[in-house]
């Protein structure tokens, strides 16, 4: 679509609307767009990308903004494309547990809507209610309920998207055409919107648990916790979360102080739940450690860890059986940062997947930090990725970390397949992409 005989902004208002474009007031991650596009619907959002594409621009995907963040800095901002207009239910079905929506409609609302019948999309990461569901799926964010249903990767069932040059293109469940020889919906999982425009989500629901109970397991050391949690792998016990907090972060969500803790949970009738938990009892007995039922613990968890202004997030992938000295190189590389500095750490202990918030670091502190835990992951193949933290620190530090030359030279050549003109999100992702 030309814009020839007129200026870019009068056709972007007349595709959505004279109110619905306006000079962007504030910039980007430190690039400064020139304007914000709303769009509300799928046509509108092509016709865009389409103007754009054509004009030269880069477009930002944005739904609530909450991972801005994550990445490298834009490499540059023609206009930021608000998502959040996009926030229709377009097809319901209770009894096939799943449901299409429009990407801006937050997990909040869909978790409302879902209540009453009791499902649920089991996706929890911090402040996961006002969230979009498009930017959970862009950013592959997860939480404590991962440790039973998985990650998006696995409830994302179908996508509907518009490609860069403003082509509407669908892949996985209520296929109308397709790109051939991807697995689309898992390409769009994690891909900070830079494969194309999230529009419509088919997602897989389960049905909610009657009960859930949450057990505060108080651990002596790391090696008690890593036993415990070896423990519960071992059985035949069914937890929806195990996740691990450190003094820190018990202090954080008001929890029983303890050096360590592990919280379990549970969800299911009431009296599984209550004989999983007397095992859990049992098993705590037996490392040393002691279970607490704490109620309305998870609400207090999800606040205490969405990232406040200028704190610095880290996720650092492990093994399960390497918890013990994983968490030990996390907190001698805390406890190096310096007067003024701390952090708090939690995980998905099951997994081998921590979540290390830090709390008045300078730069220089924090990239020494990042480098060391990098060193200490390295044998088991783990990493370490800046989630979140100023512009100063991603641009001193690859916010990724390395990646495998081969495993770039794929990203490159999926890049180049769907947006050759790196119109979208440039240079946020892995290797600049």
């Amino acid at each position: 679509m030309s814009v020839a005989g007129g200026t870019l902004v009068a056709a972007l208002a007349e595709v959505v609307g004279a109110d619905r474009v306006r000079a962007a007031a504030e910039p980007v991650d430190g690039v400064r767009p020139r304007w914000v596009v709303a769009p509300t619907t799928v046509e509108q959002v092509a016709r865009v990308l389409a103007l754009a594409a054509d004009a030269g621009l880069a477009v930002i995907p944005r739904g609530s903004g909450s991972a801005l963040g994550l990445g490298r800095p834009p490499a540059r901002a023609g206009l930021v494309l608000d998502l959040r207009g996009l926030d229709r239910v377009l097809e319901d079905r209770p009894d096939d547990l799943t449901i299409s929506v429009e990407a801006g409609l937050t997990a909040g609302a869909l978790a409302a809507r879902l209540g009453a019948r009791r499902q649920w999309l089991p996706v929890d990461p911090p402040g996961w209610r006002r969230r979009t569901l498009g930017g959970l799926v862009a950013t592959a964010a997860a939480g404590p309920l991962r440790a039973r249903y998985g990650t998006l990767r696995d409830l994302l069932l179908g996508v509907r998207f518009v490609q860069a040059d403003g082509v509407v293109t669908w892949g996985g469940a209520r296929v109308v055409k397709s790109v051939s020889g991807y697995d689309v919906p898992k390409l769009m999982v994690g891909a900070l919107g830079t494969l194309g425009v999230l529009c419509e989500l088919t997602l897989r629901l389960h049905p909610a648990p009657d009960v859930e109970r949450t057990w505060l397991v108080t651990v002596p050391d790391a090696e008690a916790a890593a036993a415990l949690v070896a423990a519960v792998a071992d059985s035949t016990l069914e937890p929806s979360r195990v996740e691990l907090l450190d003094a820190a972060a018990l202090r954080a969500t008001a929890a029983p102080a303890g050096a360590l803790a592990v919280a379990v949970a549970f969800g299911s009738v009431e009296e599984a739940v209550a004989e999983q938990g007397a095992r859990l009892e049992a098993l705590a007995r037996a490392v040393g450690g002691a279970a607490t039922v704490v109620p309305d613990f998870w609400e207090r968890y999800d606040a205490a860890l969405v990232a406040g202004e200028g704190e610095v997030v880290l996720h650092v992938a492990s093994l399960p059986s390497h918890l013990a000295p994983t968490l030990a190189a996390i907190h001698g590389a805390v406890g190096a940062l310096g007067p003024g500095a701390g952090g708090l750490v939690t995980g998905c202990a099951r997994l081998g997947l921590f979540r290390v918030v830090l709390t008045g670091a300078e730069v220089e502190a924090a990239a020494r930090l990042v480098t060391t835990l990098r060193e200490a992951v390295a044998p088991v193949e783990g990493s370490v990725i800046v989630h979140a933290g100023p512009r100063a620190l991603r641009e001193r530090v690859d916010p990724w970390g390395p990646v495998a030359p081969e495993v770039l030279a794929l990203l490159r050549a999926v890049k180049a397949t769907f947006d050759p003109a790196g119109v979208l999100n440039p240079g946020r992702f892995v290797g600049g992409l």
